[in-house]
């Protein structure tokens, strides 16, 4: 068991990529924090992890406010005094020309995806620096090194993750943690299906491809660091 008794935290841990993530810490021995807004989704996969034996316990959290970001990483702290892993999962999608696309929902956007991960690197960074260990795994999306038609907003926030997370990984190596992130291409899940309901789900990634890949992030030896992986579909199709 890989993280046996390594406490970690996935936000946006109630579905799709989260529920990968958070199934597979499971089944590597770690306490698993599983947190997002929806009490009754974070519920559901607690109960999965500990019906194939591991421990998980759910935690409500609005990434997008502060105090509630406080809030969770002190409820961590009293109940198991530290955290070693953060996977900043929690996201949404809202799609749009740029013409057309309401600015409420790029600022929506930005609240969620870009200020929620900034803030749980914040509260991981001042949690983990005083042990000098931890590691925090960004998934982004493959779209913070492309662009796509009618994903403006949704793009210029998964830019905005890549920035902050090669930032992050210079300041944390001084403190003995590593930041990586991880760039998915299409993967079956319903927010993929919102947007780009063209795909074929039975050619895209599976949630579970995501998880291993965090896993092995997570199992490098301590003098190695990858700072990200864009994992994209096999096929034996031609490009």
């Amino acid at each position: 068991m890989l993280f046996r008794d390594q406490v970690a935290l996935v936000t946006g841990g109630g579905r799709g990529i989260g529920e990968a993530i958070s199934l597979m810490l499971g089944a590597e021995g770690a306490r698993v924090i599983v947190a997002a807004r929806t009490l009754e989704e974070i519920d559901s996969v607690c109960a999965k992890v500990r019906s194939a034996g591991g421990r998980a316990v759910a935690m409500s959290v609005d990434i997008s406010q502060e105090k509630s970001v406080a809030r969770l990483f002190q409820k961590i702290e009293d109940r198991f005094l530290n955290v070693d892993i953060v996977v900043n999962n929690a996201g949404i999608g809202l799609f749009g020309t740029v013409e057309q696309f309401p600015v409420e929902e790029l600022d929506r956007l930005y609240q969620v995806n870009l200020r929620g991960t900034f803030l749980c690197c914040q509260q991981a960074m001042r949690a983990m620096a005083p042990r000098r260990s931890g590691s925090i795994i960004n998934i982004a999306s493959v779209v913070g090194i492309k662009g796509y038609a009618n994903q403006a907003g949704y793009t210029a926030t998964k830019h905005a993750i890549m920035g902050l997370t090669k930032t992050l990984a210079l300041e944390a190596q001084e403190h003995g943690i590593r930041v990586s992130a991880v760039l998915p291409g299409g993967v079956d899940t319903a927010m993929v299906s919102d947007a780009r309901p063209d795909l074929n789900r039975s050619e895209l990634l599976q949630p579970e491809d995501v998880a291993d890949t965090v896993r092995f992030l997570l199992s490098l030896p301590p003098r190695a660091a990858i700072d990200e992986i864009y994992l994209r579909r096999f096929t034996s199709k031609p490009f």
